[in-house]
């Protein structure tokens, strides 16, 4: 950490090919779009190297600085798009069958884009909480570590994102 801050490629190259795929799967359980999720990382580790050649580096958690530059890149790209997104059926991506029965792929599919809609209905710290535990698998300290916040305030965070989710996913169609 001490040499990347002092401008050392190696060791900011190191830093990358740790977080990198942490930070992208953070960003795919947000936006589920590998294009999107592909250029927001980029974005992070450019603002990650920015901030740094500026001297605005991490104080005391680097994860947590580099989650709060993924979050923060999130929020921007929802504030930018429009919520709801639609495809015509010619412009869709291919997706093959697979090996799977294409009745349970399709239904997993819809429940999942469900939950991530669900997921896009809760305050911003809900989403967080929620992404970074169930979909990443972070415990609640290493939450709390990456938000800045007291683990109490993670358990609370999750307790109401878990209410708010089980309503939003009770009053959809089946």
């Amino acid at each position: 950490m001490e040499r990347a801050a002092a401008h050392d490629p190696e060791a900011i190259a190191r830093l990358y090919d740790l977080y990198a795929p942490k930070i992208q799967s953070f960003i795919y359980h947000r936006t589920s779009d590998p294009v999107v999720t592909e250029d927001l990382t980029a974005q992070v580790f450019l603002q990650m190297l920015e901030a740094m050649r500026g001297g605005k580096g991490w104080r005391t958690s680097f994860s947590g600085w580099i989650y709060r530059i993924a979050h923060n890149l999130i929020v921007d790209y929802y504030r930018k798009r429009s919520q709801a997104t639609y495809t015509h059926l010619d412009d869709a991506p291919y997706l093959p069958a697979g090996e799977g029965d294409p009745y349970r792929t399709t239904a997993a599919k819809l429940e999942r884009d469900a939950l991530l809609r669900a997921i896009d209905q809760l305050t911003e710290d809900q989403a967080q909480v929620v992404t970074l535990r169930f979909l990443e698998g972070y415990s609640i300290a290493e939450v709390a570590q990456i938000m800045h916040k007291s683990e109490g305030a993670i358990k609370a965070l999750q307790f109401r994102a878990m209410a708010s989710l089980r309503r939003l996913l009770g009053q959809q169609e089946p």
